[in-house]
């Protein structure tokens, strides 16, 4: 059994880098469920197909956001009660989550699956795509709450430490999703549905089994679901609100960045769907040190030892910066390779590997986002951090995509997303500087008054 973790005592390098590995390692295996579904739907299907996924995730992804930014509230509501030593709050507050976000993803799900066409006709997809992005889309929908279950599960054991456990039941989906893959694809003969049904297959077994093992080893303390009280409630719409408004302030910049790129033509929707797909696998250093600031910076908040958390944000500075330009470098080196990988034409592979090489050395700027964003997340800063998100992406990003790319045409995707990544590194750091994130009162705070 792998054992929790009190991040508020003990040497923060080695806790850090200790914690965040498995993290990296079980988001590298997440993201893998749609590098699996791309091979072989792009080498399969074809590249309007891989352009199909890509369009269909994006949408997917800007849905199911909010329930995302749930997880995130979770961790920082979770990981202040583990700090504070509080067993009966981390019970209460862990039944609270698991009745709000049941029917949140149940929710979701149905308005997702009947809004589907529509919101890809909104998203301008080529007519050769449509057919094939909402069947992808709408099977996804149906499996919202697997997704999300399997998720949560992870998001609690890592709120009271433990972030090796996971790893065994994100092994499992995408053991299942690689073998079933290529059966439902070719052997079964269902092509773009095919991919999208043993995803979700998949999602469910890892649910299911996460949910059985860590119930018979009690790993977290998971009662029978009871009514939460009106207190809980309040508590976790306070963050989990703003903090859902937060991936959803992303995922739709997301969607509307996707509509300059879908202006291109198929050559550009599929090179940028290739190049997104190692984009990332590229971030996933910046993701998992984020996921684990935020993490330990909660106990240390909920303990009330903030020099710990200052030390924290430092260390993850750091090790961001060293691995980010480490990854550009090679990102830099191998980008015709990595994009071959899923297509072959000629026209979105070149195009595909021009943006890789263009946008690589601003990737570090948009780690630092994570980190700092992870700090001052963890203090209950949600809405705080939903206008640095407003600010990077509808204030930067997507105007500075448009326009570059109207002046420079498809180079200027690139060109914009990236400076856009520098500004917003520097808006999030001021605020770290000298904002009030520190003199926010949580949880555990209101909970002694």
């Amino acid at each position: 059994m792998a054992a929790q973790h009190d991040f508020t005592t003990g040497p923060l390098a080695r806790q850090l880098y200790s914690f965040a590995w498995p993290i990296l390692l079980a988001n590298l295996l997440q993201v893998s469920y749609q590098l699996i579904d791309s091979l072989w739907v792009g080498n399969l299907i074809g590249a309007d197909a891989l352009g199909a996924v890509s369009l269909s995730s994006t949408v997917l992804f800007t849905v199911l956001s909010f329930v995302i930014g749930l997880n995130n509230a979770a961790l920082t509501i979770l990981s202040q009660q583990k700090g504070r030593g509080s067993e009966s709050g981390l019970k209460r507050y862990l039944n609270a989550f698991v009745v709000l976000m049941s029917a949140m993803a149940i929710g979701l799900g149905l308005i997702g699956f009947a809004a589907a066409t529509p919101v890809l006709r909104l998203l301008g997809t080529p007519d050769v795509m449509m057919p094939l992005a909402v069947s992808y889309l709408k099977i996804n929908f149906i499996g919202m709450l697997f997704l999300f279950g399997y998720n949560f599960i992870t998001t609690v054991l890592r709120s009271v430490g433990d972030s090796k456990t996971p790893l065994y039941f994100v092994t499992a989906a995408v053991v299942l999703n690689t073998v079933l893959d290529p059966l439902f694809i070719s052997g079964f003969g269902l092509g773009v549905q095919g991919a999208a049904y043993a995803t979700i297959v998949s999602q469910g077994g890892a649910f299911a089994f996460g949910f059985i093992y860590i119930r018979r080893k009690k790993l977290v303390p998971f009662t029978k679901p009871s009514v939460p009280s009106a207190r809980e409630v309040k508590d976790i719409l306070k963050l989990g609100i703003p903090a859902g408004l937060q991936m959803s302030v992303i995922s739709a910049g997301i969607m509307a960045i996707m509509s300059v790129v879908a202006s291109f033509g198929p050559a550009v929707v599929a090179g940028y769907g290739a190049a997104q797909r190692l984009d990332s696998l590229i971030m996933l250093p910046a993701q998992a040190l984020g996921t684990a600031v935020n993490s330990m910076a909660g106990q240390n908040i909920g303990a009330g030892k903030w020099d710990r958390v200052s030390r924290i944000t430092k260390y993850g500075f750091f090790f961001n910066l060293v691995a980010m330009l480490a990854l550009a470098a090679i990102l830099v080196l191998f980008a015709d390779f990595g994009i071959r990988l899923f297509i072959d034409d000629p026209e979105a592979v070149a195009f595909g590997a021009d943006y890789l090489k263009m946008i690589a050395f601003f990737y570090p700027f948009l780690g630092i986002n994570f980190i700092l964003n992870g700090t001052v997340r963890a203090a209950g800063a949600m809405f705080q951090v939903l206008v640095l998100n407003i600010i990077s992406f509808w204030v930067l990003r997507y105007p500075l995509t448009w326009l570059l790319a109207g002046w420079y045409g498809e180079k200027g995707i690139a060109l914009g997303m990236g400076v856009s990544f520098a500004i917003s590194s520097l808006a999030a750091f001021l605020y770290y500087r000298y904002g009030g994130w520190r003199h926010i009162k949580t949880i555990s705070e209101e909970e002694k008054t």
